[in-house]
């Protein structure tokens, strides 16, 4: 478990914190209308008369988004409840037309589970989830489109969003980025969300307070929609320090609703308890109670794709990799996929040390992701089947990989197109190697003296005669042979 703790002049604080994580569901339309819930798209062209608040229209669920929300439910262990219940949310604001927000409150679609998550020493947590509930998304207000007045996009207003409520289980900023990474990731590999925070398709709100050891909770704040994990690690932080200044000086914390200022790096109050809405929950006379079958989730469940921690352990069974190393792979589906790809008939450790090295550096170099990488995992599983014939050695496949990143052909088109193909002629070696010590007479008499670090030397003079392209264990193996003589 992490130590994190803040020293104050009165003793030593402990940081709680608990996240609500709100996720956009990936689905063609909305929760309750046909409208596009795709992102971007010209303000207002994504509506329809039921997200627009028209009298008269009656809300129509979408059974995709149910289905991404079990998926979701099964991802995190939780428990699926096959009754849930949708309720009115009441507030007034611009961007929300019909004047509420149709959430689940009382009975959510998903109940308790839990996230492992494993931390920079190695330790694993398991944070608690106490629910994920389907309500709609609202609308958004723009304020920097005219100096007197601000403008209303209803093209988000009605896109289906899971709420993930977490335990008050999180003890440090590095504990609640390693939960919303780990969170993220289970969404992404069920498709269930893309987890792109920039876009405000993830966000969260960081519920933090402090106490001293083995205190009961004390007050908390709540930071709304932090959309980084980054933000959120110091929101935290910042948090938790005026908490305990507060405290220190025999003041007390209000609970109320702050906003982060990552510019300032500070939070600023937005509303107080008392000020708060009193949401009036009820049922939402238009909406049956949501009835789904034992079997349909267990459908769901057995389609289900591979999720992270079960694939990190097969990584590591199958093809030998690390611990490290399989955390980097499953990182990404996409980067597991295509190690996999390469790994698949080839030398599987020669395919992790290639990936993670000059792979990654390449892409990196090149701002390159592994979707949009020029070299495919066909590609470098091609190369590297070079480097395992001996068509080239390592040094060489390095220039081929550079080169295949600048070109996009292939590994085998580069060796033949300039002429890379790895000296494998004993004759030719020995001879290259015979001249060299001719030529360094010198060294060849302090090596046979005792200064066996000249090996290397030698090593090194025959690579750069033969430009690179000798066989390096042929060139060790008659090296050995000749100083020998």
């Amino acid at each position: 478990m992490s130590s994190y703790h803040i020293e104050g002049t009165t003793g030593t604080w402990e940081i709680v914190v608990g996240l609500e994580v709100h996720a956009q569901v990936i689905s063609h339309a909305k929760l309750f209308s046909g409208a596009s819930a795709e992102y971007g798209g010209e303000p207002n062209t994504h509506v329809s008369l039921i997200d627009a608040g028209f009298p008269g229209m009656l809300p129509v669920i979408n059974a995709e988004c149910v289905a991404q929300a079990v998926r979701t439910g099964l991802g995190l262990n939780a428990e699926i409840h096959l009754m849930s219940r949708f309720d009115r949310k009441n507030y007034f604001y611009a961007d929300l037309p019909q004047g509420y927000q149709i959430s689940q409150f009382a009975h959510p679609i998903v109940g308790e589970g839990k996230v492992e998550i494993e931390l920079v020493d190695g330790s694993v947590r398991h944070i608690g989830v106490t629910r994920l509930h389907l309500e709609q998304d609202a609308g958004k207000s723009i304020h920097d489109q005219d100096p007197t007045r601000s403008f209303i996009d209803l093209n988000r207003a009605g896109v289906a969003l899971m709420e993930i409520v977490s335990e008050p289980d999180i003890r440090s900023p590095e504990e609640a980025g390693a939960y919303l990474r780990k969170l993220r990731q289970i969404l992404r590999y069920l498709g269930t969300c893309d987890g792109n925070m920039e876009e405000g398709s993830m966000r969260a709100d960081v519920n933090v307070s402090v106490r001293k050891a083995g205190e009961e909770y004390r007050t908390r704040c709540e930071i709304k929609n932090v959309n980084s994990i980054r933000y959120v690690m110091q929101s935290i932080e910042i948090e938790a320090q005026r908490q305990v200044e507060i405290w220190e000086a025999g003041g007390t914390v209000d609970q109320e609703t702050r906003l982060f200022d990552h510019v300032r790096g500070e939070t600023r109050s937005l509303r107080s308890k008392e000020d708060a809405h009193d949401y009036r929950y009820f049922p939402d006379p238009d909406l049956l109670p949501l009835l789904i079958e034992q079997d349909w989730v267990d459908s769901l469940k057995a389609a289900l794709p591979e999720l992270p921690e079960a694939k990190r352990e097969r990584l590591e069974k199958t093809y030998g990799v690390s611990r490290y190393e399989s955390g980097v792979l499953v990182a990404e589906q996409a980067i597991a996929d295509f190690y996999e790809t390469v790994a698949q008939g080839s030398d599987a450790r020669l395919a992790v040390n290639w990936m993670l090295g000059d792979f990654f550096g390449a892409l990196n170099r090149t701002g390159a992701s592994i979707e949009t990488s020029p070299v495919k995992a066909d590609g470098l599983r091609e190369l590297l089947a070079l480097i395992t014939d001996s068509t080239i050695n390592g040094k060489i496949a390095k220039e081929v990989l550079e080169d295949m990143f600048e070109t996009g052909e292939s590994a085998s088109a580069i060796v033949e197109r300039k002429g890379l193909r790895q000296v494998t002629d004993t004759g030719a070696i020995e001879a290259e190697i015979r001249g060299i010590l001719q030529t360094h007479a010198d060294k060849l008499s302090e090596y046979k003296s005792g200064k066996d670090k000249l090996f290397g030397f030698f090593v090194g003079q025959t690579m750069k005669a033969m430009k690179g392209k000798a066989n390096p264990a042929m060139v060790n193996e008659l090296l050995v042979k000749l100083l020998a003589e």
